[in-house]
Formats: C-alpha cells, sequence, structure tokens
C-alpha cells in the first residue's frame, strides 16, 4: 500500500475502473479515483456494532490537499475508537448550522446592533468578502483550528481578494493580506464566542494570527509632519483632493482622534466655544462599555479648521461627504495618494497618525493617565504601552550618544606635526 501525499496524487493515472488506494500509515485513510479523472478522499472504518462505513472527505483539488485530508481522516480514526460513527454524525450535521448560517444571524442580532455604524460597516465587510468565502459552508460544530488556519492563509495570501463594480459609479476592491487576515480570524472569535464556545473550545482561539505591530511605524518627526501638512496644502489647492478630506485628515492628526469619530463627526458635538468635541456613548469605540461620552480636546489650530466647515444643521456631517454618498467621508483613497506623495514611512494608516501623537506625548514626559484620557483608551495598560516604547526611545538615543562619546575616548589623539623653520638669508 502507498502513503497517499502529494507526490502518490501526482502519479495516479486514470483507470478503467473505479479503484481505492489504501494509506499505508493511517488506517482506513483512502483514494477513490474514478474513470473520470475524480480523484477523492475517503475514510472506511467499522462502527462499534461491526457494521463497515465509508465517509467521502472530499474531493482532490487545492484547498483540500492530501496532506489536510490525512489530517481529517486521524480526528475521524481518533473519534471511531472513542465511540463514534462519523458517517451517522455527517448525516446529522446537515440539520446542524453552517458558518454562513450563523454569520447571518450574527448580522442579525442585539449584539452585532451594539456597535458603532462604522464598526458594523467594517465588520460586514470582513464577514461578506473574507470569512462567508473561506468558511461558509463549514458547520460550526465540526470546524477546526486547522479549519480557520486554512481560512487565514488563503485571506494572507489574497485568495479572497476581489475587484468589483457594485453600482453605476461604485466598485469594490477588496485586497485582503495579512492584516486584513489577521482582523477576520479575531473578528470570528468573538462571533463563536458569542454563538456560546467557550475559549477553551473555540476553535479559533488556538490560531496564532501574529501581531499588528501598528506602533512600530510613526511619524518621527517634524520633517514628516512638515511633509505631511505641505502635501495637504498642494493637494487640496491643486484640487486633486477635497477640501473636506484634507481638513479631517489635519485633524486626526492634531488631535489624535479616530478615524470614524473624525469622519463620522456632526455638529451637534462640537462645542467650538470649550474647544471640545463630545461624542455620546452609542457613537464611540468604548462608550457602548463605559456607558461614558468620550471627550476630545481640540487645539487652536483644530478649532480653526473646524470652525471654516460650510454650517449645516446639528445633525450634518462636519466635514460633508460627496454628493450622493450617502453616508460620512471614506478617507482610505486620498490617505493612500497623500502618504505616497508625502514619502511617509510605508505602511502608516491614519490609525498611525493617532499612535505617533501618543508616542510624542510619552516621550515629552506624559503619563499613562493623560494619554488614556487623550486617546479614550478603556483599559490603563493600553495607555502604558506607549510609555515603554517611550523609554526604549529614550534609551536607545543614549546609546548612540554614548557611542560617539566612546569612539572618541578610544581614538588616540595624532601627535601635532612641529613647524618648519623658514629659513631668512
Amino acid at each position: 500500500m502507498p502513503k497517499i501525499n502529494k507526490s502518490f496524487m501526482d502519479t495516479t493515472t486514470t483507470p478503467e475502473k473505479e479503484t481505492f488506494y489504501w494509506d499505508d500509515e493511517v488506517k482506513g485513510f483512502g483514494l477513490k479515483v474514478t474513470p473520470a479523472g475524480n480523484k477523492v478522499f475517503v475514510f472506511q472504518y467499522r462502527t462499534r456494532q461491526g457494521r463497515s462505513r465509508r465517509f467521502t472527505i472530499g474531493r482532490y483539488s487545492d484547498t483540500l490537499t492530501a496532506d489536510r485530508a490525512r489530517k481529517i481522516a486521524k480526528d475521524k480514526r481518533h473519534s471511531v475508537e472513542d465511540g463514534a460513527d462519523p458517517q451517522s454524525d455527517k448525516q446529522a450535521m446537515r440539520k446542524s448550522v453552517t458558518m454562513s448560517e450563523l454569520l447571518d444571524q450574527y448580522l442579525e442580532s442585539a449584539k452585532f446592533a451594539e456597535k458603532a455604524d462604522s464598526t458594523r460597516a467594517t465588520d460586514r465587510g470582513r464577514i461578506n468578502r473574507h470569512l462567508r468565502p473561506t468558511l461558509g459552508r463549514t458547520y460550526v460544530d465540526e470546524m477546526t483550528a486547522e479549519d480557520v488556519r486554512w481560512a487565514f492563509n488563503r485571506i494572507r495570501d489574497g485568495k479572497t481578494a476581489v475587484n468589483e463594480k457594485t453600482g453605476p459609479r461604485g466598485r469594490a476592491i477588496v485586497k485582503g493580506g495579512e492584516g486584513a487576515a489577521r482582523m477576520s480570524v479575531r473578528l470570528l472569535r468573538a462571533i463563536l464566542r458569542w454563538h456560546g464556545f467557550k475559549n477553551d473550545s473555540n476553535p479559533a482561539s488556538d490560531v496564532n494570527v501574529g501581531s499588528d505591530g501598528e506602533r512600530d511605524t510613526i511619524l518621527e518627526n517634524a520633517d514628516d509632519y512638515a511633509r505631511l501638512f505641505q502635501t495637504l496644502d498642494t493637494m487640496q489647492n491643486e484640487k486633486r483632493i477635497p477640501s473636506g478630506h484634507a481638513d479631517a485628515i489635519r485633524v486626526i492628526a492634531l488631535t489624535a482622534a479616530r478615524r470614524g469619530e473624525i469622519a463620522g463627526l456632526r455638529w451637534q458635538n462640537v462645542d467650538l466655544k470649550k474647544g471640545l468635541i463630545i461624542l455620546p456613548p452609542s457613537t464611540h469605540k468604548t462608550g457602548r462599555k463605559t456607558g461614558k461620552p468620550r471627550i476630545i480636546g481640540l487645539p487652536t489650530a483644530a478649532m480653526e479648521i473646524i470652525a471654516r466647515q460650510p454650517e449645516g444643521k446639528p445633525e450634518d456631517y462636519v466635514f460633508a461627504p460627496t454628493k450622493g454618498s450617502g453616508g460620512a467621508i471614506c478617507l482610505s483613497a486620498v490617505w493612500r495618494k497623500v502618504r505616497v506623495e508625502a514619502k511617509l514611512p510605508d505602511g502608516i494608516g491614519l490609525h498611525g497618525l493617532r499612535h505617533s501623537l501618543a508616542s510624542h506625548m510619552a516621550v515629552s514626559g506624559a503619563q499613562a493617565a493623560e494619554i488614556m484620557a487623550a486617546l479614550g483608551h478603556r483599559q490603563m495598560s493600553t495607555a502604558q504601552r506607549y510609555i515603554h516604547w517611550a523609554e526604549s526611545a529614550h534609551k536607545q538615543l543614549a546609546e548612540r550618544s554614548a557611542a560617539h562619546i566612546a569612539a572618541a575616548m578610544t581614538t588616540t589623539p595624532k601627535p601635532k606635526s612641529k613647524p618648519k623653520l623658514r629659513v631668512v638669508k
């Protein structure tokens, strides 16, 4: 009997009649090859009553490889040894809920409705563009950590990318990538917890998605900020970006507010006399958990930017959206153009402007509580990270300075040359 792996799959030929090949390592794991050229992985076993049954794992494809099918067969073998009947379980699972059905239930839930408008829009995109295409047909009760890892890899490698028209003037551009994969799996964890999975049984809990590393990319000095604001001025004056979009980015850079807080800012939440933005608990990220409003202090420059926006009704957006868009302004496309033209650090997003200001606050001596208040964090530990970053930055600066001094200490000074005597005749 052969070992069913990629090499074996590549060498199998189309038989004249249906043929089975059985693996020499995992008992019951086999490959069925039909005269039509179909290759289907199966698992053969006996129930406790001695009845022989055959479980169909699935057809060989780019997504169901020999290694993945082998892993499934091993799991089925263990379950049979524990007294289970995979074929009967499969028939029962057909009456169970699929991941696609669970996602629909979540989108209609009170839990999802509690989220801010911008968060719901983002989560809906991740669900429909990434989670549903990769895991939608999987039965929830049968999902494994390996299924989640496979979905993560597909999203990370751009397999869920799409570029399609969404209307007469609309277009959806979904690129995928590691960041999208990371956030999609985190959302999946939360959905499964909402469904009733505990951490020790949640198939998404054991999947390592890596870290964001968001604080590694910031505007480090005054030159970076100067290029940003000069580029905004130039592109706005040349009418290459809308004035409202440029001003919204300026306010984000000046206040460390979240992108959604400024893009969706309404006049009823602005108090220019006091120099404050006051967001009700239902409209910002942490408010739904703390029940407290988010207060954003406005420096003079930010107040002047907001004051020059066209006046509107209390419920109108401060930064007017494009006509016909039907919602708050979208800053992503404009920011990408600005970032490239201003030659800002690769990978920095609008959220990076928030981290930039927090990092510079920490370097200037601000305490964690001050950073926590300025950024609207719910936990002190989140703000404390900037303090640790500042301490590390100070240490690196000291090391570089000391290196120059140490180099000078170990350098032997050249002896002064004696002046040449000039003979006067």
